[in-house]
């Protein structure tokens, strides 16, 4: 296959084969799963299974890769399958149009992958996908939080209980810690401090919330959130 000559040449006849024959499962197909799945595509996995149940929204422009002007209301799943298949129709590609919660994890692993990207940028359902793979011995690798970043000399991969400067990571330990969860969870995470605070979405103002706020609006741009992706993807190659 002409198109895997380079990638073959550089990784060897055996990890072509692994790749070719590996099962990897991204949820959330934003900012970071949608760069994740390109790299994912283009090296040549064999099997994909893409989760995400939202749409192009025109705000996802600055930095998804599914979304331009003419595919704004389309399902991301079905956008980040098409193009999947036109980089690599060899490709299995299953996707899964549903909300990640506890209701809907026994369906999205009902086939066990050899290794799942978190590119979920909501908080509860990210939690239940660490919490469930993890209790299920399932390899996974986390991004944590990708937004109000500038400097991508300060993102690294670690252990999400080693991590520092990151919000999301800090918030996910304490609660993973009471799931009995202390240690065994890779990830992506910046060590920058954000550069900007959260803005409330204007449909909030004035609403309570607790400690944690309601919805805001999280400066990003695509250099942050396109790395995380690609570093997650290149993590989940080395380790196949």
């Amino acid at each position: 296959m002409e198109q895997f000559v380079r990638t073959k040449l550089l990784l060897g006849e055996q990890k072509i084969k692994k790749i070719f024959e590996s099962k990897v499962t991204v949820v959330g197909l934003g900012a970071v799963g949608s760069f994740a799945v390109e790299i994912l595509a283009r090296v040549g996995v064999g099997n994909l299974t893409l989760v995400d149940f939202d749409v192009v929204q025109e705000s996802n422009i600055n930095r998804q890769l599914y979304a331009l002007h003419s595919t704004i209301n389309i399902k991301k799943a079905e956008l980040a399958k098409n193009r999947v298949l036109d980089i690599n129709p060899n490709c299995k590609v299953k996707t899964f149009d549903v909300f990640v919660n506890t209701d809907t994890l026994d369906t999205i692993f009902s086939e066990t992958p050899d290794i799942v990207i978190d590119a979920i940028d909501s908080y509860n359902p990210k939690l239940r996908l660490l919490e469930y793979c993890y209790k299920h011995n399932i390899k996974i690798i986390s991004s944590m939080g990708a937004a109000l970043k500038t400097d991508p000399f300060s993102i690294k991969y670690a252990d999400l209980f080693e991590t520092h400067h990151c919000k999301l990571a800090e918030r996910l330990r304490g609660d993973l810690r009471s799931l009995g969860i202390s240690k065994g969870i890779p990830c992506v995470f910046s060590e920058q401090s954000p550069q900007i605070k959260p803005i409330p979405l204007p449909e909030q103002e004035g609403k309570k919330y607790g400690k944690n706020g309601g919805p805001k609006i999280l400066g990003s741009t695509p250099v942050i959130t396109g790395i995380f992706g690609i570093l997650l993807a290149n993590k989940a190659i080395e380790l196949m």
